[in-house]
């Protein structure tokens, strides 16, 4: 896969419409829209200590952004009868957590929501709507947050059967899978790459 990289305000309606406009005028169509957008600030904690700004600011970046570019792109795929979404939504979506990010769990799971109810509106017009659902990935700032707090850490990877974080280019090659043809019977779904967190009950010693 190649393209082009412009970085705009996601959240911003109109240069996210100039975004997918820039990309059709540039490759004459729009074939594969991957919505990869989100923020966990530590200020997002539980519902008793999370203030509305961090509420909102999480909701928009997270869910808001999905929403605008998904809502920029279907026309595009609508008028050529074909197209693959992927969003990114989080195995957090469908397991609740005791250590809260509250505006970044209700945010994943309306990813979730919403790629499911526009993979099913539009099946028929040959456009694929699917939620990327990852488990804890292996970047630079889960390093610099999990080195500055061992504990955090080693509470979450307990709940790992493979008993590691995934790594990036693992979750690419999901969403690779879920851009070709190759998935073109796989729709509405929750797409799990977490290493089988939310199958387990007792990981191995």
């Amino acid at each position: 896969m190649g393209g082009t990289f412009v970085r705009v305000d996601v959240t911003d309606a109109e240069q996210v419409e100039a975004l997918f406009k820039a990309a059709y005028d540039t490759y004459g169509s729009v074939d594969i829209a991957f919505n990869n957008a989100g923020i966990s600030p530590p200020e997002d904690d539980s519902i008793l200590t999370t203030g509305l700004e961090a509420w909102k600011r999480v909701q928009d970046v997270n869910l808001t952004s999905v929403y605008l570019c998904c809502k920029a792109a279907i026309p595009y795929m609508q008028r050529q009868g074909r197209g693959s979404i992927i969003n990114t939504a989080s195995f957090v979506a469908i397991m609740g957590a005791a250590t809260s990010q509250i505006s970044y769990t209700a945010s994943k799971g309306g990813v979730l929501a919403m790629s499911r109810e526009l993979g099913v509106q539009f099946a028929r017009e040959g456009i694929r709507v699917n939620a990327l659902c990852p488990g804890p990935v292996n970047t630079p700032l889960l390093q610099e947050l999990f080195a500055s707090d061992p504990e955090r850490a080693a509470r979450r990877l307990v709940h790992i059967p493979a008993g590691r974080f995934a790594e990036a280019d693992e979750i690419a090659a999901a969403v690779a899978f879920l851009a070709s043809d190759d998935s073109s019977f796989v729709n509405a779904t929750d797409f799990l790459v977490d290493g089988g967190i939310a199958g387990a009950y007792v990981t191995p010693l």
